[in-house]
């Protein structure tokens, strides 16, 4: 089974009650929260980034679950997962109802003929509304097409953090985790594979080692396959005529050892000498595993299997080489042969990751699913301890068949106090975001859903904490290519850059502020086109941030007043990747995140200011 829902809706939480209820760990074994976000990256920001796989044992029964990420960037992965699985537990908070990510994942559970069964988390919350958000699931399922069978879903209600889920609210002890285990052995069928058939299994997820390669997941369809045996490898791939799939090909078949075979054992991986149908097994040695990939037995005459969707990317990034003067005191400088390397090693398992060489000898196009796909990749890079600089996120545009230009479209959710309603919906008319539907709960909160272009959304975030004091929840989705909306109305604020290199002073810091917010503080070292703050005003001013108080022999009249400072604005790597303008770049460092503008020099940008001048005509 795979547990799928929308973020935070307590799907890594829900199985840490299972591991506890199924004795996983000793009684007085320490564990921590969320065992299945073992990433750094997952457990600090409370998302499930990589599907992970565990099994646990109840009675008499072994359960393979898969813990998919809730993030619509990711919804690639949560799409290959489904093709391996026979049932999935369908996770709705029971106050936030059905969100974007959760009708996503449903669609494509029952187009795969799947039988969810429906858990509904958080009951034991304020505002927690269980029989309402029963009654928009059930509405959802028959909208988006479920049969007889599939409308029919079982529901359990619950708490996953506590570690109970019952059936009935009104009457069942709120106590363990007995009612979850007993209805999937009444509604999930065990796999239906024949052992005695020829080896059959198609790759779903990839894992990479340094001592072995590329390491191939998926689900044993029939047969059985031991540890050194040949096996076929079946390369496909989709035709497609446009944009448009029009069937698929076989590319290539090669005969190669599979010299390593594992299974998952509660959370570890277990090394054994033969798998078996119905197992979600993982498979080392053949070369150039790819997504999709069919492993058949070599002796047998079967059919391979239709390769497997991968998002396109909607989102791209330049990487450039950090040329700042700071450039190597924090990190190790990654020039171009460095940042194209590390990039090829990450697209080892990130299938969803694009690199385009545009020809520049100082940068290299990313492309990613979303600003936070491209997000974790930077994060992940400066944390091993390298220097580059990343350019704003723009959007990928497409042409449809009549040569017009289409952009990505993106369904929006906002729940928001009505006091706020105002300010939310003007900004966003700004970014062409079209409202499409409203909903008052009469508890003092709006949900408000849009259809809004992907760079509409690029910097927003921000803006709407702000907005609405930060009580305001927002979640999208990608929902397809939409005609192209003209001009998105983009930051409304320039930018304060400095003029020259030295340490801020904190008497020039004290009169800035009250022209801008800043983003630097007293003592802290500064170069020539950092920028150091945010402007009041539309345009950019340049600045002397490094400017000293002038010594004079005659006594000012303010000469003992206090200097105040406000709290300066520290960004995120998130939110400086929303801030910076399209002339503007975020340099990363393993201690620092600085923004500046791409070409440092003043008389640089007034000369390239006059050539875009000269060009536009």
């Amino acid at each position: 089974m795979a547990i799928i829902a929308h973020i935070d809706h307590g799907k890594t939480t829900l199985i840490d009650s299972v591991f506890r209820a199924t004795h996983v760990f000793r009684d007085n074994q320490q564990v921590e929260e969320r065992l299945m976000d073992n990433h750094e990256l997952e457990r600090e920001r409370g998302i499930t980034i990589r599907s992970k796989h565990c099994t646990f044992t109840w009675r008499d029964y072994l359960m393979n679950i898969i813990d998919t990420p809730g993030h619509a960037d990711f919804s690639g992965e949560v799409e290959r997962v489904l093709s391996m699985v026979d049932s999935v537990l369908l996770l709705v908070d029971a106050n936030e109802g059905a969100m974007p990510q959760t009708r996503y994942v449903l669609m494509r559970a029952l187009r795969l003929g799947l039988k969810p069964i429906v858990i509904i988390n958080k009951v034991d919350r304020p505002n927690a509304r269980p029989d309402a958000v029963l009654d928009e699931v059930f509405n959802l399922f028959l909208e988006l097409g479920a049969d007889d069978k599939q409308a029919d879903f079982p529901v359990l209600y619950g708490s996953g953090l506590d570690g109970w889920l019952v059936r009935d609210l009104g009457t069942d002890v709120r106590y363990g985790m007995d009612a979850l285990f007993e209805t999937i052995i009444e509604n999930v069928e065990p796999p239906k594979a024949d052992p005695d058939a020829p080896f059959l299994m198609q790759v779903s997820t990839l894992a990479w080692s340094d001592y072995i390669g590329r390491i191939g997941c998926g689900k044993v369809l029939q047969g059985r396959l031991r540890q050194g045996q040949a096996i076929n490898r079946i390369v496909t791939k989709w035709r497609k005529a446009g944009k448009k799939e029009m069937g698929w090909d076989v590319c290539g078949t090669y005969t190669e050892k599979a010299e390593y075979l594992w299974v998952m054992r509660g959370l570890q991986r277990v090394e054994v000498d033969e798998i078996g149908a119905g197992d979600i097994v993982w498979v080392a040695g053949p070369e150039d595993i790819n997504i999709g990939d069919t492993f058949s037995a070599v002796d047998a005459d079967i059919e391979p299997l239709q390769p497997l969707e991968i998002e396109e990317p909607s989102v791209s990034m330049l990487f450039l080489v950090n040329n700042s003067p700071f450039a190597s005191e924090e990190g190790r400088v990654a020039m171009l042969p460095q940042l194209k390397e590390r990039l090829e090693r990450e697209l080892r398992t990130n299938v969803a990751l694009r690199v385009q060489d545009i020809g520049r000898p100082d940068a290299v196009k990313v492309l990613g699913r979303g600003e936070l796909h491209l997000a974790i990749l930077i994060e992940e890079m400066r944390r091993e301890g390298l220097e580059f600089c990343v350019s704003r996120p723009e959007i990928i545009p497409h042409h449809d068949e009549k040569g017009e230009v289409q952009e990505p479209m993106e369904q929006l959710i906002i729940d928001v106090p009505e006091e706020y309603q105002g300010a939310v919906i003007e900004k966003i008319a700004r970014r062409k975001g079209e409202m499409v539907n409203m909903h008052n709960r009469g508890t003092g909160v709006l949900r408000m859903e849009f259809e809004i272009p992907t760079r509409g959304l690029i910097g927003y975030r921000s803006e709407f904490l702000t907005d609405t004091r930060g009580l305001g929840i927002m979640a999208s989705r990608f929902i397809g290519y939409g005609a192209w909306r003209g001009e998105v109305a983009s930051r409304n604020r320039g930018s304060l850059i400095s003029m020259e290199m030295g340490v801020a002073t904190s008497y020039t810091i004290e009169n800035l502020q009250q022209r801008a917010t800043m983003f630097i503080e007293p003592n802290e070292r500064i170069y020539e086109g950092q920028i150091v703050g945010e402007n009041s005003r539309p345009d950019d001013m340049p600045c002397k941030p490094t400017k000293k108080k002038p010594q004079t022999n005659h006594r000012a009249s303010n000469k003992d007043n206090a200097v105040t400072l406000n709290v300066p604005k520290k960004m995120s790597l998130d939110q400086a990747l929303e801030w910076i303008g399209v002339d503007e770049l975020v340099e990363v460092t393993p201690k620092s995140i600085r923004l500046r503008k791409a070409l440092l020099g003043e008389e640089e940008r007034k000369q390239a200011l006059r050539r875009r001048m000269a060009a536009a005509g």
